[in-house]
């Protein structure tokens, strides 16, 4: 991994997509700091596409995706993605509405949330995830239903990381050796296992979305148009993937796990990290100094 200010004027002049990790990411110690929440809505008012491809449920996705700076947002490690598009006028074309309509003036027309699901997604009451969830919760002390599970359509989440106790990385590696013996997928993120049945990951669905929403094609510089940032194991299809892709310093923690480490390391960890990743790139193509 070459450090994030190697990365060229050349490099960051290409880029059109900016996708990220969510928790230990952008975050610390679960919250959004205003280092990395700038750093968002920098990247967004330079024109580049902002899309976070997370873990996380669909009930905080819907949020992420009305209220954050952002053109779309991964859930559920690639089971859906959710975006907003402006409401139609009658007759034709497109606004965005915005606070409350003037005194006596039209009511504005706010924009629309847009979802769309992977077509190997399965509900996350199958047999096989039920299963797995009982035995990994019997077999390994400590372990717990994610906080946020209430909110999942497609995936079990099990707590190892993001609350006390705090179980060690091989508690993590337990379970997902559980999840495979039963025949399903599982990727330990820097908090949770998040266990589904289906053949997809984050990286396929932010492919079929950069595709379909914004006529990305992988063909030529279609790498180099994407920048991801993340953290953990479960983003190591998306590291492989994009050869300008990034990591916050903390992943230095997981490298053992990892068989493909992204292109470049931030100096700083965590949401802070994140921040400087978003700074280099925006110095370099002459943006913010």
């Amino acid at each position: 991994m070459k450090n994030i200010s190697e990365m060229t004027a050349g490099e960051a002049s290409g880029v059109r997509y900016v996708l990220m990790d969510i928790d230990d990411t952008i975050t610390r110690n679960g919250k959004l700091p205003l280092s990395s929440y700038s750093a968002l809505w920098k990247l967004h008012d330079a024109g580049l596409k902002v899309i976070p491809v997370t873990g996380r449920p669909a009930g905080w996705c819907d949020l992420i995706a009305r209220e954050w700076p952002v053109d779309g947002v991964v859930g559920e490690n690639g089971a859906f993605v959710f975006w907003e598009e402006p409401r139609p006028r009658e007759g034709g074309g497109h606004v965005h509405g915005e606070g409350r309509a003037a005194e006596g003036g039209p009511a504005p027309r706010l924009p629309v949330l847009m979802a769309e699901y992977h077509p190997g997604a399965v509900r996350n009451n199958h047999p096989v995830l039920v299963r797995v969830r009982e035995r990994a919760l019997a077999e390994v002390p400590g372990l717990r239903d994610a906080k946020d599970q209430f909110a999942r359509l497609f995936d079990i989440a099990l707590d190892f990381a993001e609350e006390d106790p705090v179980l060690p990385l091989s508690a993590a590696e337990r379970v997902r050796a559980i999840a495979e013996e039963e025949g399903a997928v599982a990727k330990i993120s820097s908090i949770h296992v998040n266990i589904w049945m289906g053949d997809y990951d984050k990286l396929s669905m932010a492919e079929r979305f950069l595709g379909s929403r914004f006529g990305w094609r992988p063909e030529g510089a279609g790498g180099g148009e994407v920048v991801f940032a993340g953290d953990s194991p479960n983003d190591e299809p998306m590291f492989a993937r994009f050869p300008l892709s990034c990591a916050v310093a903390n992943i230095r923690r997981y490298e053992g796990l990892i068989g493909e480490l992204p292109g470049f390391v931030s100096t700083k960890e965590y949401g802070e990290g994140f921040a400087e990743i978003a700074g280099t790139i925006l110095r370099m193509r002459g943006v913010y100094e």
